[in-house]
C-alpha cells in the first residue's frame, strides 16, 4: 500500500515544501522509518546486482562499448529506484526537465549544488550517457565500485589525472557531471565556494557548462544526516536546467559568475 495522502499532484505548482513529521503518531512514524529503510534496502538489491554483473560485462566487451552499456546500466538502474521511490509515496523526485539533453550532441559539463546524497542519482537516472565525478573512497564501495569502473566514472583522487581522464570523457561526447562546491552544502540553500577546475575541464575540452539547480526543503541524507532517521515528508526534491556558460580563459572569473548565479538562485 503507498502511502499516496503524503504527496501533492506530480504537476502541483508553487514551491517544494515537505509535511512536518513531527505531526505524525509515533506508531505511524515507526511504519513509516521502516517502509523508508526498505526503500533504501531496495537501493543496495538494485546496485548490488548492477554491480555483479559489471566485471562479467568488463571482461567481454570493448572498453568503449563498455563505457557505453555501463554508463546506461548505472542510469537504469536509478530509473528504476526513482519509479519504486515515486510509488512509495514517500518521496517526489522531478527531474524531468533534464530530458531535453538527453539527445543533445557532443560532450557537456553539467554542474549542480550538492544539497543530498540523493543528487547524482537524480541527475544521472534522467542522462544515460552521464559520468560522475566521484570520491576515490568511492571506488572500494561494494555498491558502485565495479558498475563505476565499467562506466569508466572519473575519480577525484589527484587534480591532473582527474582533469586528464574527465577530458577524455568528454570528447568520447559523455555528460560530465560535477559538484563544484567538492562536498555535500552545510544545507538546502546553503553552499560551499566553486573550484575552479571545472573551468578548467571545461576549456581544455571545449565544451559548454549546463547548470542544473536542485530546490529542496528537506534535510534528507544532508551533511550529518542518518540514514535511519525520518525527515519531513514527502521528500521532495527537483532539478531543473538552469544558465548555460560558455568555456573561459579566464577560470577564476568564470566560477565566480558560476557561484553567483547559484547563490541568487537558491535565495542566498
Amino acid at each position: 500500500m503507498a502511502f499516496h495522502f503524503f504527496s501533492p499532484p506530480p504537476q502541483a505548482a508553487g514551491p517544494l515544501r515537505a509535511g512536518p513529521v513531527a505531526v505524525i503518531a509515533w506508531p505511524l512514524r515507526l511504519v513509516l522509518r521502516a517502509w523508508l529503510l526498505v526503500l533504501l534496502a531496495w537501493l543496495g538489491v538494485l546496485s548490488l546486482a548492477w554491480n555483479a554483473v559489471a566485471p562479467l560485462l568488463r571482461l567481454v566487451l570493448p572498453a568503449r562499448w563498455g563505457r557505453v552499456v555501463g554508463r546506461a546500466g548505472i542510469s537504469g538502474v536509478y530509473r528504476v529506484y526513482w519509479a519504486c521511490a515515486r510509488w512509495s509515496g514517500l518521496m517526489r523526485m522531478d527531474a524531468q526537465s533534464l530530458d531535453v539533453l538527453r539527445h543533445e550532441p557532443g560532450g557537456l559539463v553539467i554542474v549542480a549544488n550538492h544539497p543530498s546524497m540523493l543528487d547524482a542519482m537524480m541527475i544521472a537516472a534522467r542522462l544515460p550517457r552521464s559520468v560522475c565525478v566521484m570520491k576515490a573512497s568511492l571506488m572500494r564501495n561494494p555498491f558502485l565500485a565495479a558498475g563505476a569502473r565499467l562506466a569508466g566514472y572519473v575519480v577525484n583522487e589527484d587534480t591532473r589525472p582527474m582533469v586528464r581522464a574527465a577530458v577524455e570523457c568528454l570528447r568520447e561526447d559523455a555528460q560530465l557531471i560535477i559538484f563544484p562546491e567538492g562536498t555535500r552544502s552545510l544545507g538546502p540553500r546553503r553552499m560551499h565556494g566553486f573550484t575552479r577546475v571545472v573551468s578548467v575541464m571545461a576549456r581544455q575540452a571545449n565544451v559548454p557548462i549546463q547548470a542544473v539547480v536542485i530546490e529542496t526543503d528537506s534535510p534528507y541524507l544532508s551533511k550529518g544526516w542518518p540514514l535511519w532517521r525520518l525527515p519531513p515528508l514527502p521528500i521532495v526534491f527537483r532539478a531543473r536546467l538552469g544558465e548555460r556558460f560558455e568555456p573561459s580563459a579566464d577560470h577564476d572569473a568564470l566560477t565566480e559568475r558560476m557561484e553567483a548565479y547559484f547563490r541568487r538562485e537558491l535565495g542566498q
